[in-house]
């Protein structure tokens, strides 16, 4: 099952289970000044988080498409992508955590058909001083969901990530609590970060494993909130159940939420038991391109690939969604990825326009499921070509200088 059949099934699971398929927002958010970009899931969901009714009923699944410029500096490990596709599921006040956990669970293990023994969940620790309690329903839930896959899930207590790095994880320890550094969702962070009247609640978190020998040094001991590489983060079920009042303290909502997203790249490199993203089908044949137009192989020159995969990747949906590369806003982000790209290109010596050979690549590994990268696919091309001549131009003088 490759990241396409993937996002599809997904998008059928929950259909079948009362779920109403909604399209992508644009990339650049709607009525909102505060972000360049939609960054997350639920960010176009968050009016209905918030009490707004939504048209097509309380149970939602989409795929949505997601830009993080904050994370160009991080492009070139084996996970870190400015672009990406973030699966989501909503309960606007219906079911809960007993039947979200369930059905990802299922969709992973029976659907996507990834071991269970390779899955480790995380629930929220608890915090007396607000007096919001541990989540035991959440811990308690996975344990019968792992026992019925004949797996004995210990639950145990971690705390914050700096103790995870110096306890490390136990044979049979499977789920795992943490503070509200990790597994406590609000719009502006932690509980102390909780915006006055706000929803709010734990979170419970899936990671992959993909094998010890994937743990880099430096990072203390393995756990699955850690950064070592060891792990990846697959999924993360908010549970909206919570409101913070006006004296600062914390009261249950009359009607919970669930807002659940799982990243469909990382779900993918799970399901080929790679912890290397860009091996999926929907970034590997644009590093296959690469290859191929430079003569250089991606062991090699696996950074610069995988930056060019990226942000070309990024710049294409932004051009699919009305942006034009600029000197302001999100004009000027695009014209970054793009121009980033390029002077990456330069160390595969790719020094002849490209973009006309790579950007047809991306656009055709989209055209069957997003309607509006077909209708617009010629137009696109033209508008990266057009910027890529323009930059090569200046590059060209400026390295004469």
């Amino acid at each position: 099952m490759n990241a396409q059949e993937i996002r599809n099934a997904y998008l059928q699971f929950f259909a079948e289970r009362g779920h109403a398929i909604i399209p992508r927002a644009k990339s650049v958010p709607l009525n909102d000044p505060t972000t360049l970009f939609t960054g997350s899931g639920m960010q176009p969901l968050l009016p209905y988080l918030l009490g707004e009714s939504h048209q097509d009923g309380v149970r939602l699944v989409d795929s949505q498409t997601c830009i993080r410029a904050q994370d160009i500096e991080d492009v070139g490990d084996n996970r870190h992508t400015t672009f990406f596709e973030m699966l989501g599921n909503w309960s606007l006040g219906d079911y809960f955590k007993e039947q979200q956990i369930r059905w990802f669970f299922e969709f992973l293990t029976d659907v996507v058909g990834l071991d269970p023994n390779k899955l480790y969940v995380t629930a929220f620790i608890g915090d007396e001083a607000h007096g919001i309690p541990r989540d035991d329903e959440a811990a308690n839930i996975w344990q019968k969901v792992f026992k019925e896959k004949g797996i004995e899930a210990a639950i145990v207590e971690i705390g914050s990530q700096e103790d995870g790095n110096k306890r490390g994880i136990k044979p049979g320890e499977r789920i795992f609590f943490y503070d509200d550094g990790e597994n406590w969702w609000s719009r502006g962070g932690g509980l102390d970060k909780t915006p006055i009247g706000d929803p709010c609640g734990p979170d419970s978190e899936v990671f992959y494993d993909f094998g010890p020998q994937n743990h880099a040094e430096g990072f203390g001991l393995a756990h699955p909130a850690s950064d070592s590489g060891q792990f990846m983060e697959i999924g993360n079920q908010v549970f909206m159940q919570y409101r913070r009042n006006d004296d600062g303290s914390f009261s249950p909502l009359a009607k919970q939420n669930v807002d659940f997203g799982g990243g469909l790249e990382r779900i993918a490199a799970a399901k080929i038991d790679s912890p290397d993203v860009f091996r999926i089908s929907i970034l590997w044949p644009i590093i296959e391109k690469l290859q191929k137009l430079s003569g250089k192989n991606y062991e090699s020159h696996t950074e610069s690939m995988r930056v060019i995969a990226d942000h070309l990747r990024a710049a294409t949906f932004l051009a699919v969604d009305g942006v034009k590369p600029g000197n302001k806003e999100q004009g000027y982000v695009m014209r970054r990825l793009l121009r980033r790209a390029i002077r990456f290109a330069f160390d595969l010596g790719i020094e002849q326009n490209f973009l006309e050979e790579v950007v047809p690549v991306i656009a055709d590994l989209y055209v069957d499921d997003y309607p509006e990268v077909k209708e617009q696919r010629d137009d696109v091309i033209a508008t990266l070509v057009k910027e890529e001549k323009v930059f090569r131009q200046t590059l060209r003088k400026g390295l004469r200088e």
